[in-house]
C-alpha cells in the first residue's frame, strides 16, 4: 500500500499497527538511539531476530512511512523517517 494515498487516519491506523510490536518497537529504538542507518543485517544480530522475520518488521516499518530503505549491492540499510514521526507522534521517540 502506497503511504501517500491514505488519508490522515488511515496513516494513524497503519503507524498503530506497525508499532504494536514488540521487535518492531525494538528496531525503532535501536535506529533512534544510533542516529544513523544501519543494515539490516546488523539489526537482525543484535536483536537476535533471523533475516526473514527482521525482512518481514523492516516492510512493515516501511509501508507504514516509519523508515526508509536503502539498497546498496547486497545489502540493505534502514533510517527512521523523523518527518513522519513529527508530523504524527511528535515527542514519542523521546519516549523510548
Amino acid at each position: 500500500m502506497i503511504i501517500e494515498q491514505l488519508s490522515q487516519n488511515e496513516i494513524r491506523v497503519q503507524i498503530f499497527k506497525a508499532l504494536a510490536d514488540e521487535a518492531r518497537l525494538a528496531i525503532i529504538k535501536m535506529l533512534y538511539e544510533n542516529h544513523h542507518e544501519m543494515s539490516c543485517g546488523e539489526i537482525g544480530e543484535q536483536l537476535d531476530i533471523n533475516k526473514s522475520t527482521v525482512s518481514y518488521h523492516f516492510k512493515t516499518l516501511r509501508e507504514a512511512g516509519l523508515t526508509f530503505t536503502r539498497k546498496a549491492g547486497k545489502n540493505k540499510f534502514v533510517t527512521l523517517n523523523y518527518d513522519m514521526f513529527e508530523q504524527f507522534l511528535p515527542g514519542f521517540l523521546e519516549t523510548l
